[in-house]
């Protein structure tokens, strides 16, 4: 059973950087595709950043795109969503997610994915 784990969320304010932490157990995920997603109060779950097994290939949603960077540590079985230039809009409760292993594709749909963490809030000040 993998158990992913999300860290670093809480209180920035606009302009600020966050990073989040995904740590996985009960299997190494070096070949699993890795996602983040994030849900606002009152609305739907959307997709934020995802990245190939390999680590090759990157994907952003465009309202992050240029400010967040999502990256890899297979060595430590987990990986990170570095979130810069933070606004108010990317307030939000964040939830990493896997698939694997060795898809062919980078999952961007929340049905893709099999595995989900439990979320970190992050709240951004204006």
């Amino acid at each position: 059973q993998v158990q992913l784990v999300e860290s670093g969320g809480g209180l920035v304010q606009a302009g600020g950087s966050l990073r989040l932490s995904c740590a996985a157990s009960g299997r190494t995920l070096s070949t699993y595709a890795m996602g983040w997603f994030r849900q606002a109060p009152g609305k739907e779950r959307e997709f934020v950043a995802a990245i190939s097994w390999t680590g090759g290939s990157t994907y952003y949603a465009d309202s992050v795109k240029g400010r967040f960077t999502i990256s890899r540590n297979n060595v430590k079985n987990t990986k990170y969503l570095q979130m810069n230039s933070l606004k108010p809009e990317d307030a939000a409760i964040y939830y990493c997610a896997a698939r694997g292993p060795k898809v062919g594709w980078v999952p961007k749909l929340e049905s893709e994915y099999t595995y989900w963490g439990q979320g970190t809030q992050v709240t951004v000040s204006s």
